[in-house]
């Protein structure tokens, strides 16, 4: 059951949304990732980190708006496929969507007014080109909020750039990307 708080919205400014910061999808395989949303869709990849448990790479869906996936290392996943809005109890969640904000203000206004709607929420998170905080709706989906320090949407990809990208073992697609500005293939798919 859900708390209600006593006022139906908390005080102060509405937040100001800028869209869509990031989708934050799984994948068991961002090399075919890298390859479908940059060399068949033309989603740019903008930005890549990676840590020894995961990758986690960003692709441009409009400015300052992205679709960005996961990969896990070391964790057997089985992946399925099933068509658009069709239930599936397979299919129960996916990982988070990112609502994008302007500046860090805006974050701590949203952190503040989460707050004080009796929500609970994370400190803001500093992931060096965004910074965020993590919360979740009534219906258990986790939401997060964040703002571009470093906005690697609007320009030139540059693969040099460890901030942005600084996945240390990048995927063979990157490595593409990097030598010749594109990927040598791309995966055919099937609708299902």
């Amino acid at each position: 059951m859900v708390e209600q708080n006593a006022t139906a919205t908390p005080e102060g400014e509405q937040p100001h949304w800028r869209g869509i910061n990031h989708l934050a999808l799984i994948t068991t395989d961002m090399d075919a990732t890298v390859r479908f949303y940059h060399g068949v869709l033309g989603a740019r990849l903008v930005a890549h980190l990676g840590t020894p448990s995961f990758r986690h790479y960003f692709f441009e869906m409009g400015q300052q708006n992205t679709i960005a996936f996961f990969e896990y290392r070391g964790v057997e996943l089985t992946p399925f496929a099933k068509p658009a809005g069709v239930p599936d109890p397979r299919a129960v969640q996916f990982d988070h969507v990112s609502f994008n904000l302007p500046d860090e203000q805006a974050l701590l206004n949203l952190r503040a007014r989460l707050k004080a709607a009796g929500s609970e929420v994370t400190d803001v998170v500093d992931h060096s080109f965004i910074r965020s905080i993590y919360f979740t709706d009534p219906n258990g989906i986790a939401l997060e909020a964040s703002w571009w320090v470093t906005d690697a949407t609007g320009r030139d990809s540059d693969f040099g750039d460890r901030q942005l990208f600084s996945d240390p073992d990048p995927v063979p697609a990157v490595l593409e990307l990097q030598q010749t500005g594109q990927v040598s293939s791309v995966p055919h798919t099937k609708l299902v």
